[in-house]
């Protein structure tokens, strides 16, 4: 087994049924940590069978069948400090405990490091923010990112610390529990008032930056729009609900039904058409968003530890809410 120091926690297990792999028995046995996070240890030579006569030899495979009787010992290492760094950022928080995090993300703001953005990414913030309150996720200290908005989508999102909230959260989101809406302000006016917009969404085959709703492959995805209010016919402002969580869904889904949104560099086709039917000072003010006009303004999902329902909403932001006052004298 892989040495710890004298701050690793240690567990041991004994086997009641046999017949399952060893990291489902070890993650039924301990609800705290992940599957993932059990083969993660498996993996790393943290997980030992114990042998009254022969001591204990490390387990390195996670399929390993496992038998009535049989004895493990679990060390879980030291939470190490995450590889991203800590960057103090401002952040709105919405909703805050010991478990996870919900906040208003602005637009421009990337969620995750990766190239091109390296860093002064949520994730760096959160470090920031979370400080010792984050426990660890995969034996790091780093918050638990469950889903994700695009950099110039703005609104709310979660963020688990610990390893128990961060596996329930996927969870819920897996078996679609979570309630999330976005206000998505397009072009034209759809024909029904309401409607579901289904199909599988993969990469795009002339264009490999971009999705699109595809005839074969790709992977099931279905968005639920309702009219709010529609601007002549030249716009009209949309609430979305997700029953997938695709690569840019939303902006896919309603740009093949016609209605790109707003401002969407990728999918949002600009016509002179469109353009000229706008009233002043919109066009202005399109430009000014620098962005597609794509808000997720509520999410509901339930505590992961306290068992009750949570629901956060959040206000249209001052940028969008611009190009809406003055839509509105169509």
């Amino acid at each position: 087994m892989t040495p710890a120091n004298d701050l690793a926690e240690r567990h041991l297990v004994t086997i009641e049924a046999g017949g399952e792999r060893l990291d489902k028995a070890l993650s039924d046995a301990l609800p705290q940590l992940s599957r993932s996070r059990i083969k993660a240890l498996i993996t790393g030579g943290w997980v030992a069978q114990l042998a009254p006569d022969e001591g204990q030899a490390t387990i390195s495979e996670p399929s390993m069948r496992v038998k009535p009787g049989q004895a493990f010992a679990i060390v879980i290492p030291e939470v190490v400090p995450a590889r991203p760094q800590a960057q103090a950022m401002d952040l709105d928080v919405r909703y805050e405990d010991e478990h996870l995090i919900v906040i208003d993300k602005p637009p421009g703001l990337v969620v995750h490091p990766a190239a091109g953005n390296r860093d002064r990414t949520l994730v760096n913030a959160l470090i920031a923010h979370c400080g010792d309150s984050l426990s660890g996720i995969g034996g790091e200290r780093r918050p638990g990112i469950v889903h994700r908005l695009d950099k110039d989508t703005s609104g709310v999102m979660i963020a688990a610390k610990t390893d128990e909230a961060h596996n329930a959260l996927a969870e819920q989101f897996a078996a679609r529990r979570i309630e999330r809406a976005y206000w998505a302000l397009v072009w034209g006016v759809p024909g029904m008032r309401q409607g579901r917009i289904e199909g599988n969404i993969g990469r795009a085959k002339r264009n490999r930056k971009k999705m699109a709703v595809v005839r074969s492959g790709g992977k099931p995805a279905a968005t639920r729009y309702k009219l709010v209010e529609r601007y002549g016919n030249t716009a009209s402002l949309l609430e979305c609900r997700l029953e997938t969580g695709r690569t840019h869904q939303i902006r896919v889904h309603l740009a093949h039904l016609g209605h790109p949104v707003i401002g969407d560099p990728l999918y949002g086709r600009v016509t002179k058409a469109r353009l000229s039917a706008l009233p002043e000072g919109a066009v202005e003010a399109i430009e000014k968003l620098g962005r597609q006009a794509l808000h997720a303004y509520l999410i509901g999902f339930e505590h992961p530890c306290f068992k009750k329902r949570v629901k956060i909403e959040s206000n249209v932001p001052n940028d969008i809410n611009l190009l809406l006052t003055i839509l509105k004298g169509l």
